[in-house]
């Protein structure tokens, strides 16, 4: 027979206590670690439904530049003017800062309207739930462009909590803050700059910046054919 002692089933106080701590140190950093990722996937959140209603916006108004029609005739009822600056449209009772006639319209067979369609950018002071919050970007679009009533624009707040709104178009020499194919400009410019200045910005913010080339242009040779009896 055997004299060795049979060793004693279990474990030590010792190795519980070291147990324990690895397993604390453990728990606390993954404990770390989850909540390091929801606060991350919170600040994801937040920066995309911050950043969405403005990359919307700024589409809109890309495919409104960019769809820009200028009829070469003086009879410019369906493919209008364009015009920015202190500009007074039909349906508002108050200034817009853009007028513009594009084919961004969207064909259904219940709405018995064109492509072509009037539309307006506009800054106001912010209403209902936003009251008091800075300033709203505001489209408005007219869809029956032979009313013979005064229509009543639809209008979509695109952006609010805003300070100013800056329109400026370039004749291929230099920004013009005006604009008018109804007085002296025959033409469309070369480009639009969109720039907005929001509330919450600081002297060190940069403003949103959106330039548009413009593609469309009315020849003097089409415009002099139009013209002529």
């Amino acid at each position: 027979m055997s004299n060795l002692r049979e060793q004693p089933l279990g474990f030590t106080l010792m190795e519980l206590l070291l147990a324990m701590g690895v397993s604390a140190v453990a728990l606390a950093a993954i404990n770390a670690l989850f909540f390091s990722a929801v606060r991350l996937r919170e600040t994801v959140v937040d920066a995309v439904d911050r950043a969405l209603p403005l990359e919307q916006a700024l589409t809109v108004i890309r495919r409104d530049l960019q769809g820009v029609m200028l009829s070469p005739s003086t009879n410019r009822v369906m493919s209008g003017d364009f015009r920015v600056g202190d500009v007074s449209s039909i349906g508002f009772s108050d200034r817009v800062q853009i007028e513009l006639y594009t084919t961004t319209g969207v064909l259904r067979e219940q709405e018995p309207w064109a492509e072509v369609q009037r539309v307006t950018y506009r800054l106001r002071e912010a209403v209902g739930q936003n009251s008091g919050a800075g300033k709203e970007l505001v489209r408005g679009v007219t869809r029956n462009l032979l009313a013979t009533i005064t229509p009543v624009p639809e209008e979509q707040v695109l952006l609010s909590h805003l300070a100013a709104l800056e329109i400026e178009c370039y004749d291929g020499m230099q920004w013009r803050s005006s604009w008018d194919t109804t007085q002296s400009d025959t033409n469309l410019p070369v480009a639009v700059l969109f720039r907005i200045h929001t509330a919450e910005a600081t002297p060190e913010t940069r403003p949103i910046e959106l330039l548009v080339p413009i593609q469309v242009q009315v020849s003097a040779q089409e415009t002099a054919t139009e013209e002529t009896p």
